[in-house]
């Protein structure tokens, strides 16, 4: 009863950096962006105004993303050649929907980045 079993289909690292990454950069922008956004939307309250507490660990989570966001570069960048056959990365819609997932999380960051220069004419 010797089954032959296939190969299983591994994630990428660079799929669990690039969620970290993302993960940080919802963290980041949710002192500044989250209560404009939100606010944009129709959303009132008080308790908008408690989303604040998190602005001091900004630079962290900026910080954070920044690094992730360069291990998810590398492993999602990487030319598919250098991939094992049995990896996710030496699929090529696998590979782009990636690569589409890390410019929209970098294009995220940015924003928050950004956004406190920019605050000031919005409010």
């Amino acid at each position: 009863m010797n089954a032959i079993r296939p190969t299983a289909i591994r994630a990428p690292n660079g799929l669990r950096a690039l969620v970290a990454a993302g993960l940080a950069t919802l963290l980041a922008s949710t002192c500044c962006l989250g209560p404009l956004v939100l606010i944009t939307l129709g959303f009132s309250g008080a308790w908008i105004g408690m989303l604040t507490v998190l602005e001091p660990y900004q630079p962290f989570f900026m910080g954070t993303a920044l690094i992730a966001l360069a291990f998810a570069g590398k492993r999602i960048w990487r030319p598919a050649t250098q991939c094992a056959p049995g990896e996710v990365c030496a699929l090529p819609s696998v590979r782009r929907v990636y690569q589409i997932l890390f410019v929209v999380v970098c294009t995220l960051l940015l924003a928050a980045f950004v956004f406190p220069l920019v605050a000031p004419w919005l409010y």
